[in-house]
C-alpha cells in the first residue's frame, strides 16, 4: 500500500466505530513472533503466514472462504 502498512491501516480500521468489527486476516511473509504478537495487539482476527507455493496459497483461500463464510456466525447475518 502506498504510504501506509498494514499495522498504520489496521489501527485506522479498528479505530473506526463503523468498521472496528470487520475481521481482519493478515497474510504476510513474516513468522516473527513480534510481529505475530503486535497484530494480535492491534486487533487482527487471524495471522497466516504466505505458503511458498500458488497451489497452497490457493488452498488457504478456499478454507479461509469456508471458514468466514460458512462457519462464523457473525451479528447480524
Amino acid at each position: 500500500m502506498p504510504r501506509k502498512d498494514g499495522r498504520e491501516a489496521l489501527r485506522e480500521i479498528k479505530a473506526h466505530p463503523d468498521l472496528r468489527r470487520i475481521p481482519v486476516i493478515v497474510l504476510t511473509t513474516s513468522n516473527a513472533e513480534e510481529d505475530i504478537f503486535r497484530t494480535y495487539d492491534l486487533g487482527v482476527s487471524s495471522f497466516i503466514v504466505k505458503p511458498v507455493t500458488f497451489d497452497s496459497l490457493v488452498n488457504i483461500m478456499r478454507v479461509l472462504g469456508t471458514y468466514w463464510l460458512d462457519i462464523v456466525d457473525i451479528a447480524g447475518e
